[in-house]
Formats: structure tokens, sequence, C-alpha cells
């Protein structure tokens, strides 16, 4: 089952049992998916589960710039709402990788491209983003890659 079938599973037991909140961030995220799909190649066009991972990914990211702005707003009622949305899509989400295994990959990103300065962290980054797949968070990566190359 790929990840809309998924999605689209989740959003009838949500129907089931009532789950407003649950039904909401659902029909939102798969709105989003049916969205890219249209740009991607029309009504019938159909995304594959990493076109569908970067989605969820946005609506995650969306949702923490969300909290933050809320925070700083002193609206802590909306920032706990956009919190718990971003727990229901971080379910979607691959597993994160590790600290150790994040290191591991700048580390072998570094070697391959045999960068020495921070002059050269887009290519490492490039390299770093891409054997992550959506696991890590750009700014961990780049924080990370900043930190080996400095």
């Amino acid at each position: 089952m790929n990840l809309q079938q998924q999605i689209d599973e989740d959003i009838k037991s949500a129907m089931k049992a009532r789950e407003a909140e649950r039904l909401s961030v659902l029909r939102m995220l798969k709105a989003a998916l049916k969205n890219a799909a249209i740009e991607k190649g029309g009504a019938a066009a159909e995304l594959d589960d990493a076109e569908a991972s970067a989605i969820v990914r946005k609506q995650v990211k969306q949702r923490q710039d969300s909290i933050e702005g809320f925070e700083k707003g002193n609206r802590p009622e909306l920032a706990a709402k956009e919190k718990a949305e971003a727990e229901i899509l971080a379910g979607y989400l691959p597993k994160a990788l590790a600290e150790s295994e994040l290191e591991a990959l700048v580390t072998d990103a570094i070697a391959e491209v045999g960068a020495t300065s921070k002059a050269q962290m887009g290519a490492v980054m490039k390299i770093v983003q891409a054997k992550a797949a959506g696991r890590a968070d750009g700014r961990t990566l780049s924080g990370l890659v900043a930190r080996k190359l400095g």
C-alpha cells in the first residue's frame, strides 16, 4: 500500500471513529497531495511515495513555522493546535536518522567531494540531502556540515 492509499484508509477510519481533528488534518494533506499531482501531470496523475513524502515534509515544516510564529506572538492555544497537527503529519514520514548516522553521512559526503572548506558546502549538502532522502531536517544537516567543514 502506498502512502496516498494509507492516507485514504486513515481518513475512512478517522471518519468512523469521529476523530474530527485528525480527519481535518488528513483531508488538508490529501488536498495538498492532489494539488501536487495536478501540477505534476493533470487530474489523473499520481505521486510516488518519495514525492508524497516531500509534500508531507512540506506540510510539517509549515506547521513548525506557524508554531514559532504563534509562540512569538504569545498565542499558546494556536501553537498547541499546530503542534497536534504536526504530530499527526509526522506519523506519515519515514523514521528520522539518528545523530550518529547523520554524522557518518556527512563524513562520507565530505570525503566523496574532497571538501576542505565551507566554500564547498553546497556540493556536500547536495550529496548529504540525497543520501538522507528526507529522513533529516535540512537545517540540522546544514549545521552539521558547517561544523565539520569549519
